[in-house]
């Protein structure tokens, strides 16, 4: 405490620094007599916690966090400060004397007794331009939809050594979510941050790296040929590999940068592209951007330049393909799908589309929409004194992991007026996860009638059955024309569809084109199908014309 004390005679004198003293016994002091770090503040009166009102508008999110975790640390109550936490801090702009807001880090010495923090030293301290410069980098660079900042600081990189070629290499961890779903948030966190402080260190002066967005890091490189970029691969991977023995890899992308008069995001995209195309690979991890690429990412672009345009004005059209029952073709359902029809364009093919959809978060709004364009459906029929077709709507992974999205499905039922069994709801197989499974258990205990789709893809397996939430099992096209073609195969799905009915489940079988496929389903006691065989997936309008009556 003595020390505290000398310090605060110290700095008293000092405008641009701002002190200040919490005690248990007597609160809050401020030291300094005078300063210019806050904007006609009373400093005989002021506190850290009354800083906010001095606070930047966009870091005042992130400073009441800030905040919070020190208050419950004062308080004995669980947070992110750890018990033996000596120092924290938070970089923020401060309104000043001068009627600008300048960065200051926020600096809080924690002082125990008995294992409660008994005092707090806290001295705001201005930032340095190269600290400033750092800030600015990280800020710019959570997503690398706006990589303004990097672009500008590796361009003038690369203008500045014409003598060199230069390469962006992109690399992330491959289902990076299940480290966070398996050793926590905290654990996660720790190994992204364990690749930035690393990155530091390997890095050299001709190379510029940056944490795009999520576990997506980019490093601008020069190289002399393809086996020195092998080897700063190899270099990445020996030391940002079996961090703490977690079970991880990473994949990179690589392109070369050339011309320059397009900007260096064209890069980037592709190194993205490149990345993006062996994820799914574990036998392949580093992959070149080669000019096939290309048309994806224009496509890409297009889409989201257009996405929005697209919702606001009804481009987004609903599709149904009719589920059959296989014995007398009789119609039992639907699936409902989107289809984006573009003036001008026509028909924007949904494998564009849908995927970029998914990356980007728009599919929430995109699905939304088709839900409550069957649930309008689902009510003209009804009013028409139709007894309804069940139609079954697809939730994406992205639903899935926040729980909202069943009330906006409730409420549609409750609006529109509709039977609950009318709004089936399809969700891919996937690997379990805590908040997906969440969600499936909430689903079912409001009354949803749940449909696994694409089974036989992907992670499914008979033991995905074994506690499924599922009411149906959809069996996946390629499932079926794999195994369909040999004895053997044709023994599979068999035993499969008898064991799923044999614990309570429904089957139907997607992707049926011939009448050789639907007998064989039905000898196997499968009695729903849907595919070409009997209806592509046509507009509401001719669905109606063929199969209302």
């Amino acid at each position: 405490m003595e020390v505290m004390q000398k310090m605060f005679e110290y700095i008293r004198a000092r405008e641009d620094i701002l002190i200040m003293l919490w005690e248990r016994e007597s609160g809050w002091q401020t030291a300094t007599a005078k300063s210019s770090v806050l904007k006609d503040a009373d400093l005989s009166q002021i506190d850290l916690f009354q800083l906010t009102d001095w606070v930047h508008k966009d870091d005042l999110p992130a400073f009441k966090v800030f905040l919070e975790e020190l208050k419950a640390a004062i308080n004995g109550e669980p947070g992110n400060i750890a018990e033996d936490e000596e120092k924290v801090s938070a970089a923020v702009r401060l309104l000043s004397a001068n009627d600008t807001y300048e960065y200051q880090n926020v600096n809080c010495w924690l002082e125990r007794e008995e294992g409660t923090i008994a005092r707090i030293f806290v001295m705001t301290d201005p930032l340095d331009r190269e600290e400033i410069h750092l800030i600015h980098v990280a800020e710019t660079f959570t997503s690398d939809r706006n990589p303004l900042l990097f672009q500008e600081q590796a361009t003038k990189l690369i203008q500045d050594h014409p003598e060199k070629k230069f390469a962006i290499i992109q690399f992330d961890v491959p289902k990076f979510k299940m480290i966070h779903a398996d050793y926590g948030e905290k654990k996660a966190s720790e190994l992204l941050n364990f690749f930035t402080s690393t990155l530091k260190v390997i890095c050299n002066k001709y190379q510029l790296f940056s944490r795009l967005s999520a576990d997506v890091f980019m490093v601008v490189t020069p190289y002399e040929d393809e086996n020195s970029l092998y080897s700063f691969v190899e270099l990445l991977d020996s030391h940002l590999l079996g961090y703490e023995n977690l079970p991880y890899r990473l994949v990179y992308g690589i392109c070369y940068v050339g011309d320059l008069t397009g900007g260096l995001r064209q890069y980037g995209d592709a190194a993205a592209m490149a990345r993006q195309s062996i994820k799914s690979n574990a036998l392949q991890k580093v992959a070149f951007y080669q000019t096939d690429l290309k048309k994806n990412i224009s496509t890409s672009k297009f889409i989201e330049d257009n996405m929005n345009h697209a919702l606001e004005h009804g481009e987004f059209v609903m599709y149904l393909q009719p589920k059959c029952n296989i014995s007398d073709g009789r119609i039992v359902g639907a699936e409902a799908l989107v289809r984006w029809i573009m003036p001008g364009h026509g028909i924007v093919p949904p494998n564009d589309f849908v995927p970029v959809f998914e990356k980007n978060g728009f599919v929430i709004k995109m699905d939304q929409y088709i839900w409550e364009e069957a649930c309008k459906l689902i009510r003209k029929w009804i009013d028409a004194g139709i007894t309804p077709l069940p139609i079954s709507i697809n939730v994406s992974r992205r639903h899935l992991k926040d729980t909202h999205f069943i009330q906006v499905l409730d409420s549609l039922i409750e609006r529109y007026n509709i039977p609950k069994f009318c709004l089936e709801i399809e969700i891919t197989e996937t690997v379990d996860e805590a908040g997906i499974t969440k969600s499936m258990k909430l689903l079912k205990e409001h009354g949803f009638t749940l449909l696994m789709d694409d089974f036989g893809s992907g992670y499914s397996s008979l033991n995905t059955l074994k506690d499924t939430q599922f009411d149906v099992i959809k069996i996946d096209r390629s499932f079926l024309q794999d195994f369909i073609s040999s004895n053997r195969g044709q023994k599979i799905v068999e035993h499969t569809i008898q064991m799923a009915k044999s614990i309570g489940l429904d089957m139907i079988a997607e992707g049926v084109e011939t009448k050789d496929q639907a007998d064989f389903l039905q000898n196997c006691g499968c009695n729903t199908a849907q595919g070409f065989y009997y209806a592509k997936p046509m507009p509401v309008e001719q669905f109606e014309t063929t199969y209302i009556r």
